[in-house]
């Protein structure tokens, strides 16, 4: 990877040219190195396997240039970029993509300019996952893939169902998955702000399947980090012991139920309907499911979720965004009341000149300022880490939901009579975001509730979530205590979670050729 002190370099150095050309009125300048390790998890009980499959990485550097020109025409916005050549050579064809594709825009105010929040976060990544080698990211595979065979070879049910603890094996045992780690460096100027900032970031996480074939059960597992030190193997554990309790799994039939959500349909639900609907550019273009409602209750009053992006150990935390400006604390929904947006520079500026601003919020965005403060604006892409050949949206960075009072054998007491669901999957939504209606289904990890006390586990795939994002939000009666960090695939923020109970859900059940899927 490329050193930090580079990029700062490198940037500054881009920007002097930048300025001596006499075409660009303002300019900003970002510069990325990336690495992804990824430890690839693949252990079948019956069949001749490697284990850890194999261990790879991909790595990208490069610059990237948006550039505000005077022309003939007017003012007009270009961005280009150039993979691998921070030189002033490769900087010069940066400069040429923007000015190609430099067009005017009637919405654009300026770049970003200097916030009047502070920096909080600094020296906050982990400088062993920076230097990790080979064997060990092999072994972080191998220390998940041990956490889920242990826990199936001294289960007391699986020896039961096998005949003895010499024929666990033959029930088929299945751990798939990875340990992906991210080294992250960056460095950004503008003409706003000439100085270099740069920012260091490191991060692990892990997904696993774990499955007992001839039960037809299957668990998952995931788990979150920043640093090496805490790195164990609760993933493996936690699918494992899934699979086993999911043995024996029963059928409902469709209606409506109590649900207690778990962190994973939580975090699933927030991804994909509540976070899009909470930033700025969805109340810009009308796509927003709370459209007017600045101000006004969108929730039961139990819930509080906020973003916070320069948390010291959370696994979304940045030091400064891909603006250059502070991250920071933002709330969301303050008992239920929304307070607060996601927002980047350019699309907080474009609101605030929006004659159909106050219209679109519900409240006059200039009066509105500290609820739409750009904290948020990211160069999330692909692969991980921020890009430089992106321009900045707005994406969370660790989405936290404030925990309640009550244990989650607490919340399943009170319940009575409902389910306990663990695991969704394809939770989009339908009609459009701004309508809140929503599908998706529930794959595992899912329990039957009868008499205040877990009964039975939920067969895989025989049931679908189908309802509304506003019923699930104003019907929330409890939440538990405990929170922790919960990853969302392809989500570019993390979410900080306990469980959620929600009464009168609407659970359809599905046709029985689909268990198998």
């Amino acid at each position: 990877m490329i050193a930090t002190s580079e990029l700062a370099k490198a940037v500054e150095q881009a920007l002097g040219y930048l300025n001596s050309t006499g075409e660009v009125a303002e300019a900003e300048v970002f510069a990325s190195s990336n690495r992804n390790l990824i430890s690839r998890l693949n252990y079948t009980s019956h069949i001749p396997c490697n284990g850890v499959e194999e261990a790879k990485s991909t790595e990208s550097n490069g610059i990237g240039i948006q550039a505000v020109f005077r022309t003939d025409a007017g003012i007009k916005i270009g961005f280009g970029s150039e993979p691998s050549d921070l030189s002033l050579d490769g900087v010069k064809r940066a400069l040429e993509k923007a000015r190609r594709g430099a067009v005017a825009d009637p919405e654009f105010s300026s770049l970003p300019q200097p916030s009047s929040e502070r920096r909080r976060l600094r020296r906050y990544h982990d400088p062993k996952l920076m230097r990790i080698g080979d064997a060990e990211l092999v072994e972080a595979g191998w220390r998940v893939l041990r956490g889920g065979l242990n826990t199936f070879m001294t289960s007391a049910r699986l020896r039961d169902l096998a005949g003895g603890p010499e024929r666990i094996r033959d029930l088929g045992l299945v751990l798939g998955g990875d340990v992906t780690m991210l080294q992250e460096r960056i460095a950004i100027a503008s003409s706003a702000m000439p100085a270099a900032q740069t920012d260091e970031s490191t991060l692990i996480m892990v997904f696993i399947t774990a499955m007992v074939e001839a039960k037809t059960s299957k668990g998952t597992g995931s788990s979150t980090g920043t640093h090496l030190e805490s790195f164990t193997d609760e993933a493996g554990v936690e699918a494992a012991q899934n699979a086993i309790a999911a043995i024996g799994g029963e059928r409902i039939k469709s209606g409506e139920h109590t649900v207690i959500f778990g962190r994973q349909p939580v975090a699933d639900l927030l991804n994909n309907l509540i976070l899009p609907s909470l930033s700025l550019s969805a109340f810009y273009s009308d796509s927003s499911t709370f459209m007017g409602k600045l101000g006004k209750r969108v929730a039961s009053k139990q819930l509080t979720l906020l973003d916070h992006g320069a948390q010291r150990g959370m696994m979304g935390s940045k030091g400064i965004t891909c603006e250059g400006l502070p991250t920071g604390k933002t709330r969301l929904i303050q008992r239920g009341k929304l307070v607060g947006l996601l927002s980047n520079h350019y699309e907080q500026r474009r609101l605030l000149k929006d004659p159909k601003g106050a219209e679109k919020l519900g409240a006059d965005p200039n009066q509105q300022t500290k609820a739409i403060v750009p904290r948020n604006g990211f160069r999330f892409g692909a692969g991980g880490g921020r890009q430089f050949n992106a321009q900045p949206g707005i994406a969370p960075t660790n989405a936290i939901v404030e925990g309640g009072d009550r244990g989650l054998d607490e919340i399943i007491a009170e319940v009575k009579d409902g389910l306990l669901i663990g695991r969704i999957w394809y939770t989009y939504p339908i009609n459009g975001l701004r309508a809140g209606d929503f599908t998706c289904t529930v794959v595992g990890d899912s329990y039957i509730i009868k008499d205040g006390r877990i009964v039975a586990p939920l067969k895989p795939n025989t049931v679908r979530i189908s309802d509304n994002i506003h019923n699930i939000l104003a019907n929330i009666i409890a939440i538990g205590n405990d929170a922790k960090g919960t990853l969302v695939w392809a989500a570019d923020e993390v979410i900080y979670t306990p469980e959620i109970a929600v009464r009168g859900v609407k659970i359809d059940e599905i046709a029985g050729f689909m268990e198998r899927l």
